[in-house]
C-alpha cells in the first residue's frame, strides 16, 4: 500500500470506529479521533464543538445500540496531512450524506489521523 492509499485507509478506519456503538459511548475513545479544533454540522442542522459532541454520544448511544449501515465510503488525499472522505448512512431509517475532514497529526507519541471536520445532511428514500 503507498502512502495515498495508507492515508485514505486509516481515515476509513477511524470514521469506521467513530461509528462503532461502543466507542461512541466511551468519551475518551471518541476523545482520542477528534482533533483539537473539530466542529460538526450534524444532519439536525446542530453545530457542534469537540465537548459538546462527546458528551452527547456518551450519553444519548445506549448499550444495545446498533451501528448505522455504511454505504458508498470514498476517500482521496486532498494535501499531505488531510483526507476527505464521503459515505451514506442509514440509522434505522435516517438517512444521511455525509463528509468528513481528517487531518494528520504528528504529536511526540506518534502520528495519527484525528476527524477535523464532519458534515451530515438528510435525504429520503
Amino acid at each position: 500500500m503507498d502512502e495515498h492509499d495508507a492515508a485514505v485507509a486509516a481515515a476509513v478506519a477511524g470514521e469506521l470506529r467513530l461509528l462503532d456503538p461502543a466507542v461512541r459511548r466511551s468519551p475518551e475513545r471518541v476523545g482520542a479521533l477528534l482533533h483539537p479544533d473539530f466542529h460538526e454540522f450534524g444532519s439536525s442542522g446542530r453545530h457542534w464543538d469537540r465537548a459538546a459532541i462527546i458528551e452527547a454520544l456518551a450519553t444519548t448511544t445506549g448499550p444495545g445500540a446498533a451501528p448505522a449501515v455504511v454505504s458508498r465510503m470514498r476517500g482521496v488525499r486532498l494535501a499531505p496531512d488531510l483526507v476527505h472522505l464521503t459515505f451514506d448512512t442509514d440509522d434505522d431509517g435516517r438517512r444521511a450524506h455525509r463528509s468528513s475532514l481528517w487531518r494528520r497529526s504528528r504529536p511526540e507519541s506518534g502520528e495519527r489521523w484525528l476527524l477535523y471536520f464532519h458534515q451530515g445532511t438528510p435525504f429520503g428514500p
